[in-house]
C-alpha cells in the first residue's frame, strides 16, 4: 500500500442511503486524482449476494467504502486494494469471500461510536437507578408520587465500573464514569503492560477517549475462564460489555460469571457489543433472582440473540431490565465520522504511510 498518488484510484462508495454529497466533495478537493462513484444500496440479508451493483462496477475499483455490501466473488474486482467499512465491526462479513479468501487490506470506523454510546450507557444505567420507568409511569398517571414508594437511589461515586474490551467505546465510556467519580478496571484480550501498548492507537473523536490508556486503576487480560472470572471478582458494580464478537467470545458470559457478579456486588450489565456474547436465557435466569439470592439487579441491552428481540421474549417485560433495538450507536455525526476515518486513511495510503483501524482477519477485528 505505498507510492504516491494514482491517476488510476477509483474510490466506489456504496451505502444505504441518499449521496452524502458535502462528505464526497471534501475528499474530492483533498484527493483530486481519485475517481469517485457512488451507488446507494439498500441493506441485503447477505450483503455480499446481491446483484444490484453490475460486475463491471466493482471491475475498476481501487477502494471500496460500505456498510456491508461486497463483490460477491474476489474475480469481480481484480484492482481492488483497500475496503473501508462504515461499521465498528466486521463480523456481519466474515464469511463472505473478499474476507475468507483475499489479503485484501480491511479497516473499518471503530472509534467513531465512543460518544453516542457512551450517553446511552450512562442513560440507561441512571435510568435503572433513578427509577426512571416508574417516574415515567407515574406522569403518564398524572400521578405525584411520593419519594419513599421509589426506594433508594444509589449514585455514581465510588462505584466501580468493569469494561470487557477497553476499545474506543470502553474507553469514552471510562471517560465519562471518572468524571463521575466512579473507578474503573479494564480488560483485554491480550496484555498491556507497557506505556505503548495501553494507547489508542485508533481513530479518535477529538476531545474523547482515553488515548493514553490512563484511567483505569488496575487492567486485566486473556481469554481463559479462569482470567476472565479473576476479573469479574473485582467487586465489579457495573459491568459494560464491550468484546468485539469472535470465536472465542461467542457465550463468553453465562450462568457461571453471572453468578460471581451477582454474588458480589449485584452487578448491573450493560451490553452494546452482540447479543451472542452472552447465555441470553441463563441472563434472564440470572435477572430473576433477588439480591439475597445473588441476583444481577438490572440490565441495559441494545444487543439481542436473536435480532430483532422475538416479541415472545420475557426480556420486554422484565421490570429491571431496558432493551433497545440495536440503537445505541445512532447519531446524527456517525456519517461524517466514518468519511473522517476514511479520509485519514486515504492520505495515509497516498504517502505510503501505516493505515489506522486495520481489521486483523486471524483475531476477527
Amino acid at each position: 500500500m505505498g507510492g504516491g498518488p494514482s491517476t488510476d484510484e477509483h474510490l466506489l462508495i456504496v451505502l444505504p442511503f441518499d449521496e452524502p454529497t458535502e462528505q464526497i466533495q471534501r475528499i474530492q478537493k483533498k484527493h483530486p486524482d481519485i475517481h469517485i462513484t457512488y451507488r446507494k444500496l439498500t441493506y441485503a440479508v447477505v450483503p455480499w449476494k446481491n446483484d444490484a451493483i453490475p460486475p463491471e462496477v466493482f471491475n475498476s475499483a481501487t477502494i471500496l467504502a460500505t456498510l456491508s455490501a461486497l463483490p460477491p466473488n474476489p474475480a469481480d474486482c481484480p484492482h481492488l486494494e483497500l475496503v473501508h467499512f462504515f461499521s465498528a465491526g466486521t463480523d456481519h462479513v466474515q464469511q463472505s469471500p473478499i474476507y475468507r479468501d483475499t489479503d485484501i487490506t480491511l479497516t473499518t470506523s471503530t472509534g467513531i461510536h465512543g460518544p453516542q454510546i457512551a450517553e446511552w450507557v450512562v442513560m440507561t444505567t441512571m435510568s435503572h437507578t433513578h427509577h426512571m420507568k416508574t417516574l415515567l409511569q407515574w406522569q403518564k398517571d398524572k400521578k405525584w408520587g411520593s419519594h419513599r414508594d421509589l426506594g433508594g437511589v444509589r449514585d455514581m461515586v465510588g462505584q466501580r465500573l468493569g469494561i470487557l474490551g477497553y476499545g474506543s467505546i470502553g474507553r469514552q465510556v471510562a471517560r465519562v464514569a471518572q468524571a463521575m467519580g466512579m473507578d474503573v478496571v479494564a480488560y483485554t484480550a491480550s496484555p498491556r503492560s507497557t506505556p505503548e501498548s495501553k494507547k489508542d492507537h485508533g481513530y479518535i473523536v477529538p476531545g474523547t477517549g482515553d488515548p493514553d490508556g490512563l484511567i483505569p486503576s488496575a487492567w486485566y487480560h486473556g481469554l481463559s475462564k479462569s482470567s476472565l472470572h479473576h476479573f469479574l471478582r473485582q467487586n465489579i458494580d457495573i459491568l459494560l460489555i464491550s468484546v468485539p464478537l469472535t470465536e472465542e467470545t461467542t457465550h463468553f458470559l453465562g450462568k457461571e460469571e453471572f453468578d460471581i457478579l451477582g454474588k458480589s456486588r449485584n452487578t448491573f450489565i450493560a451490553n452494546i457489543s452482540r447479543g451472542q456474547i452472552l447465555h441470553q436465557e441463563e441472563l434472564i435466569a440470572a435477572l430473576k433472582k433477588s439480591p439475597e439470592e445473588g441476583g444481577l439487579r438490572g440490565a441495559a441491552l441494545d444487543v439481542t440473540d436473536p435480532e430483532p428481540l422475538p416479541e415472545e421474549s420475557e426480556l420486554w417485560h422484565m421490570e429491571n431490565v431496558i432493551v433497545t433495538p440495536h440503537a445505541s450507536g445512532v447519531g446524527t455525526a456517525y456519517v461524517d465520522r466514518a468519511f473522517q476515518v476514511l479520509e485519514l486513511n486515504l492520505t495515509r495510503k497516498e504517502r505510503g504511510e501505516k493505515l489506522i483501524n486495520v481489521v486483523d482477519r486471524k483475531r476477527g477485528y
